[in-house]
């Protein structure tokens, strides 16, 4: 354990945020005998500090997927300089996973309860976009170095179809249709208090396909901002907006999939690969914490 503490009766709360790789890890969550990010950031604290205090993140992110900017709180009772805190964790935690920042936070956040509004971002692999046209031809060969990062999609697409699609889902609605079909998972509050009553209702503030040019090919990435989202929400959201794209349903079919309250409804969940949790948004309460 590294010696960079000092002594302290009254705990302090922390907020730190971080970066990961999600390819190699269970999710976020703590799960006995696998690997998680939430244990291994728990592991670290533990070496670091003595103390073991089981982070709390601001959602949890599923097997596979990444993030560019997720939030943690916990409370310490040792007194660590915050530059000390966060390059003695990145000592000490695996590659995949680096603290962007540590500071202290008003004792009242909390990273899931404070939030705001979270920002999601999923990234489709086309090889030959067809700069003159509608139609994005598929991806036949994804380089290797971004293979554990995108979706390498398989059919060709086209992008004004996905946008229509998308600014469907602008607004308040419930979105029981794109929540997972679980029993314990369908409804479960990503974003809330474990002990308020279960709600399918979300606001999207904005969603919106954008196409990148990139050596190679093309990514095009689909970026929504909520309140909150339910658990496989952003995945559920992009595999019916393929099946749009594809021309297998129509993007005026949205009012009807939202008004179904039915997973079967909506289309298939697109792979965890592609999915990055952006950023985090806080009110002034606390003190204006917006991570990018």
């Amino acid at each position: 354990m590294t010696d960079i503490t000092q002594p302290a009766t009254e705990p302090q709360n922390w907020k730190v945020t971080l970066a990961y790789d999600g390819t190699d890890f269970k999710g976020w969550q703590v799960q006995p005998g696998e690997p998680t990010i939430q244990g291994e950031l728990q592991a670290a604290l533990g070496r670091v500090t003595g103390e073991a205090p089981l982070p709390q993140g601001s959602g949890r992110t599923d097997a596979g997927v990444h993030a560019l900017a997720q939030v943690a709180s916990f409370r310490l009772q040792a007194r660590i300089p915050s530059e000390n805190l966060a390059r003695a964790l990145n000592r000490t935690l695996p590659d995949s996973i680096r603290i962007l920042e540590a500071k202290l936070a008003p004792g009242s956040f909390h990273a899931r309860h404070s939030a705001v509004a979270k920002t999601y971002e999923y990234r489709a692999f086309l090889e030959r976009p067809d700069r003159g046209g509608t139609e994005l031809e598929s991806a036949s060969i994804c380089p290797p170095f971004l293979a554990r990062y995108v979706y390498a999609c398989p059919w060709p697409l086209r992008l004004e179809s996905l946008q229509g699609a998308a600014r469907q889902f602008i607004g308040k609605h419930d979105f029981t249709s794109f929540a997972a079909t679980e029993p314990d998972l369908a409804s479960r509050r990503e974003d809330g208090r474990g002990d308020e009553p279960r709600s399918s209702i979300r606001t999207i503030h904005s969603s919106q396909w954008e196409l990148r040019e990139i050596e190679g090919g093309a990514l095009l990435v689909y970026r929504v901002r909520g309140s909150g989202f339910l658990h496989h929400m952003v995945r559920n959201l992009v595999g019916t907006m393929i099946d749009i794209g594809r021309g297998h349903r129509r993007a005026d079919e949205v009012p009807a999939i939202l008004a179904a309250y039915s997973r079967a409804a909506a289309g298939p969940t697109a792979p965890a690969q592609g999915l990055f949790l952006h950023s985090v948004e806080y009110g002034e309460s606390d003190c204006d914490f917006k991570t990018k």
